[in-house]
């Protein structure tokens, strides 16, 4: 019989993972606790050996197809008035002459589980509540389905990992906030943005604003300093009222949206954090993605750490399913001084200068020869 693999998150990371999973011969179901696949999102930076990865699970083309097209962006004052603009580059992708594709997230998402097809099983609008180990196997309660055992069990639910929580030990030490909330939402296109970026940038507050693929929608984004910020994490109207009162000089432009975020479901809140983890197992249990080494946005690196570590982790488990000890070691020891780099970046990022070198290392530091030719 298959080895049955259970993946917590219906991301980047858990998607990739239930693909490169099942053309491993693993059974794989995805518990995803929105109630159905969400829409939305910020736009994402696919990387150096990342775009190898993509092109060997045949979507590399599907996704250049996707890709956001911006041709620059305008630098704007409180009222949206221009103040220079540039068609180098854009805040959210970069030099725009590179190689690197930017995607929105939800678009990525809807390939990876198109690619991933009906060999996995998904199970929305739940969560795990219980982990009970032995030496074959997990057993799995949930909040809502019936409970059930698997042969191993991988968290790739984000920054604030349930997996991790009931999994591992000093959940708190290994959350390292960075001092900054970020609020991502979705509105109709009120401004007729078309293919350019919007960005406004002062010392307490930073925005930015692009059209969705079918510009009939812009996605907004919205960051701010943590500090006496206090608003519960599923207090969604509590974090609009945030988002809000933060935004209150703004005029111009930015009204209308602001407006239409009160009534958006498409909204995400958080405190921007990494994640810095002694250990990427514990028994039976891994931790992919995010939930194991989040280097935050500021890096630019999380969809390209999530897509490559799935590869890695897949293709460890594919060599020694029946000693997943194994294959988790092995993983977590190829991935880990490339994960390293890219935590690294932040601190570089935030300063304002990241040498070339490190970027290209923090694109391109390991080497996945191997498993991509045994993908081919």
């Amino acid at each position: 019989m298959n080895k049955h693999a259970l993946i917590s998150g219906g991301g980047v990371s858990g998607l990739a993972l239930a693909y490169w999973l099942t053309n491993a011969g693993f059974r794989v179901t995805v518990v995803e606790r929105s109630p159905e696949w969400r829409a939305g999102g910020q736009a994402v930076d696919i990387r150096g050996v990342a775009l190898d990865v993509v092109k060997a699970m045949g979507l590399r083309d599907a996704i250049a197809d996707r890709r956001t097209r911006l041709r620059g962006m305008s630098t704007v004052d409180s009222q949206g008035n221009e103040i220079e603009r540039t068609e180098e580059r854009t805040f959210s992708a970069g030099r725009l002459d590179s190689a690197d594709i930017e995607i929105f997230r939800d678009d990525l998402c809807q390939l990876l589980m198109d690619k991933a097809g009906s060999r996995v099983e998904y199970i929305w609008g739940d969560s795990v509540r219980a982990l009970t180990q032995d030496a074959d196997g997990v057993t799995v309660s949930f909040q809502h389905a019936a409970e059930c055992r698997f042969d191993l069990v991988i968290g790739a639910d984000g920054v604030y990992s349930n997996v991790r929580r009931l999994a591992f030990r000093h959940e708190d030490a290994c959350v390292k906030p960075l001092g900054v909330v970020l609020a991502l939402f979705t509105t109709p296109n009120l401004i007729s943005l078309d293919h350019w970026q919007l960005i406004h940038r002062e010392e307490s507050l930073g925005c930015v604003i692009y059209p969705s693929f079918d510009h009939q929608q812009l996605r907004v984004s919205v960051g701010f300093g943590s500090e006496g910020v206090q608003v519960g994490r599923d207090d969604v109207a509590g974090q609009k009222a945030v988002v809000a009162a933060k935004s209150a000089h703004l005029g111009g432009i930015f009204l209308p949206l602001i407006d239409a975020m009160r009534d958006t479901s498409q909204f995400y809140y958080g405190e921007l954090a990494q994640i810095h983890m002694p250990s990427w197992s514990q028994g039976r249990v891994v931790l992919a993605g995010d939930a194991a080494h989040c280097a935050s946005p500021f890096s630019g690196q999380g969809t390209s750490l999530a897509l490559v570590g799935a590869l890695v982790l897949a293709g460890e488990l594919g060599r020694t399913p029946d000693d997943v000890a194994r294959a988790f070691a092995a993983y977590e020891q190829r991935m880990r001084p490339f994960v390293d780099i890219n935590l690294a970046l932040v601190d570089l990022e935030r300063r304002g200068h990241v040498p070339d070198d490190q970027l290209t290392r923090a694109k391109n530091g390991i080497v996945l020869d191997d498993l991509l030719n045994a993908a081919a």
